[in-house]
């Protein structure tokens, strides 16, 4: 007797584990296909895909998209199956909002962040706001939004800037300290053109920001202003640079005037273009320039911006050429940034021995900002020139109004 007892126990046993394995399967076969016809994504195969997985939330809120009619029922037993899922919170409360009924809709996007408080939540709830005119929550929303923002919030700009044309009540609204914010709404303004708000922008990101990773969104911050004649502006960004150490102090007019180090990508410092046929590097001797020929009738050898004052100028150089004959074409020259007139043009340059030079200039009442530009441009009945050309040093003072 116990032999047949074991024995029933053994078969009943296998029997479970098989109906165990059975149920394993078709489970594993059912949950396979119900995503295979999800991921079909057509409104048929979704409910497919819901009756053989219906407790799969997300199923529900694709549908939702799909089945426009009957979104609302679907998105709220999303909800249901997934008390945590703020997606799907945010969704039901659009869908609320499209119908016209702004309670329910306010209700389910802060039954959003209650659950979910990163930026999506935030940034959907200030939308919410903005679109129902309620400036106050909006504010209160887009500020939470900027405390996490995410990899892109131009959108969030984009949207204080409907509330808002004035970029610094923007500035007071929904900036803090985090650099990463900050960076996001400086390339924000640079984009945007909006060049007023630059500065300020910019020395909050010299305090909170990062010199190594920051220091080339500064250079073009402050480029963008040259170019925009913006050249207070431009000259302050600098200044806070220096100031906090990002960039090497150098009192000279102009800036680097012994070309004693590599020039900073920046328009306050040398630009060293090259071409086929010409090339500069500075260095403990100066700017040494090696020119072969074969350069451009017309180009630039060094330019930098240098912001003056309306007055009298002068500008004293030192040099030297070697193989460089007379009245060939290298000169420097006073150029107005704004109008890109020329102000005044040195004699050109040419000497196998040391030269101390100079020339007078003027910066008219309505320019901020000059370039400095040593040029070369081939004189008529003369060949291109092939040689080198040593600039030691380059020197701009005031002169005493008269």
């Amino acid at each position: 007797m116990n032999f047949h007892y074991r024995r029933s126990v053994r078969v009943t046993l296998r029997v479970i584990i098989a109906a165990a394995c059975c149920l394993g399967i078709w489970n594993s076969w059912r949950f396979a296909h119900a995503d295979y016809l999800f991921r079909k994504d057509t409104e048929r195969s979704v409910r497919a895909a819901i009756r053989l997985a219906p407790d799969a939330w997300e199923y529900y809120v694709r549908l939702a998209q799909l089945d426009q009619a009957h979104s609302r029922e679907l998105l709220s037993t999303a909800v249901r199956l997934n008390r945590y899922n703020a997606g799907a919170d945010i969704e039901l409360g659009l869908q609320y909002e499209a119908e016209g009924d702004f309670t329910n809709a306010e209700k389910s996007l802060l039954a959003a962040f209650d659950v979910d408080q990163t930026y999506l939540p935030r940034w959907s709830l200030a939308n919410f706001y903005f679109r129902r005119n309620n400036m106050s929550a909006f504010w209160s929303w887009a500020r939470k939004a900027a405390e996490m923002p995410a990899n892109n919030i131009d959108p969030l700009f984009e949207l204080c800037g409907r509330a808002s044309r004035d970029p610094a009540t923007i500035t007071s609204a929904i900036l803090n300290d985090k650099p990463e914010l900050i960076r996001q709404y400086l390339g924000f303004l640079l984009a945007k053109d909006q060049l007023p708000a630059v500065a300020s922008i910019a020395r909050q990101l010299i305090r909170f920001g990062n010199r190594d990773s920051d220091r080339p969104l500064l250079f073009a911050a402050v480029n963008r202003l040259v170019a925009a004649n913006e050249s207070t502006a431009a000259v302050d960004v600098w200044h806070s640079l220096i100031d906090q150490h990002w960039v090497a102090r150098d009192d000279t007019v102009p800036n680097n005037a012994d070309f004693a180090r590599a020039p900073l990508p920046v328009s306050l410092d040398w630009s060293l273009p090259e071409y086929p046929g010409l090339h500069s590097w500075p260095g403990p001797s100066g700017l040494e320039t090696e020119l072969d020929g074969s350069q451009p009738e017309d180009c630039t050898i060094a330019e930098q911006a240098v912001p003056l004052t309306p007055g009298s100028y002068a500008m004293s150089y030192a040099y030297r050429t070697a193989d460089i004959p007379p009245a060939t074409g290298i000169r420097w020259q006073i150029i107005d940034a704004k109008s890109n007139a020329v102000l005044a043009n040195s004699s050109d340059l040419s000497g196998d021995t040391l030269q101390h030079s100079s020339m007078v200039f003027s910066v008219p009442p309505d320019a901020r900002l000059i370039k400095l530009r040593l040029a070369y441009r081939r004189a008529i009945g003369t060949t291109r020139i092939s040689g080198m050309l040593v600039v030691l040093s380059t020197r701009i003072k005031a002169l005493p109004a008269s």
